[in-house]
Order: structure tokens, then sequence, then C-alpha cells
């Protein structure tokens, strides 16, 4: 959909037309759960995720701003609400289910079973979603919604150099799990992409 297109689609939906809102969800559903996914990591918590944006969407629409890119200003909006959902889980984590799910996370069976079953692609979301949230987010935008230094700095609201240093970490953590993962696997795991190394 072009940037007319959204435009004229918001202006409907800003006026209460229920078809119009229709629209921009299925426009843009794909894209807002495929982020939401690589974010959270849990396709299950992901719906969840997903319905919350599109309530935060139809609350926030009269706010937005039509002289941005809509697809940028709704990233944001996802990046807000996924971390909105990272500090609930964080506050049950720390109040209810501490002990359990520090095993859970130190034992990850899952994890082995998913790199000798997929292909490369699987692996490398894989290893991603290892990566702490604020390294995550980054790679996520970076790669998978392909936006500049810049616009993740706007989107997260930190400085550029923090984007590019956690960028720096965050890739430096990757080849270093792929690099185990080889040995481990002996050689079961492709190099990473070149546009990652």
């Amino acid at each position: 959909m072009t940037d007319s297109e959204w435009q004229y689609w918001i202006k409907q939906a800003k006026h209460g037309n229920e078809q119009a809102f229709q629209m921009i969800y299925e426009q843009s559903k794909d894209h807002v759960y495929r982020t939401v996914t690589l974010l959270i990591g849990s396709k299950q918590d992901a719906c969840d995720v997903v319905s919350e944006v599109y309530a935060e969407l139809f609350k926030s629409l009269a706010k937005y701003d039509g002289r941005k890119p809509f697809r940028s200003w709704l990233t944001g909006l996802v990046i807000r609400q996924t971390r909105n959902w990272n500090r609930k889980l964080w506050r049950k984590f720390r109040l209810h289910e501490r002990s359990k799910l520090l095993e859970t996370e130190e034992r990850t069976p899952d994890t082995e079973e998913l790199f000798l079953q997929h292909e490369h692609q699987h692996e490398l979301i894989a290893l991603v979603h290892k990566l702490p949230y604020k390294l995550r987010s980054v790679v996520v935008l970076r790669y998978y919604q392909e936006h500049t230094f810049d616009e993740i700095a706007e989107l997260l609201d930190i400085p550029s150099g923090t984007v590019k240093s956690r960028h720096h970490a965050a890739m430096a953590k990757l080849r270093k799990q792929a690099a185990h993962l080889i040995e481990t696997n002996e050689g079961g795991l492709a190099p990473c992409p070149s546009k990652i190394n």
C-alpha cells in the first residue's frame, strides 16, 4: 500500500469508518505479527501482544501525524507494546516464578532441537531470540525491518551511538553463539549471512 493510500484509509478511520480500520488491520497485520514474534520469541504471547497493539492503534490513531510514514509510526507502537509486555513478564517472573523460570531458561530443551530440525533462517532467528531484549530489538529493526541506525534511534528513543553500540554487541554475541553451535553440531549450522557478518 502506498503512503497516499495509507493516508486515505487512516483519515477515514479517524472519522469512525470501521471498514477503513479493518483495511488498515488487513494491510498491516503480517508486518505487526512478524515484528512482535521476532521481539517476543513466543508465538503464543505474540497473539496477545498483537491484540494490544491494535487496541492501542485504535486509541492512538487520532494522534498520528500524517507527515510521518505510517509504517514507521506503527513500528514504534509495536516497540512500545512489546516493551510493556516484557515489563509485565519481568514483574511476574520476579514475584511468582523466579526459581521455576530460571531453571527452565538454563535447560532450554527446545533450542537444540530447533537448530537440528530447521534450516538456516530458523537457526538464525533462534540465535536472535537468545539475545537480551535491548540487543534483539536493534537486530530485528535493522535486519528484519530494514531501518537505518538513525531510524532505530528515533523508534527506540535512544541516541544513535547507543544503537550502534548495541548493534556491535549483538553481532559479537551472534557470531560467538554461531561458532559455538558449529562446534557443538559438528558443522550442522551454516555461517551467518553476509548482511549480518
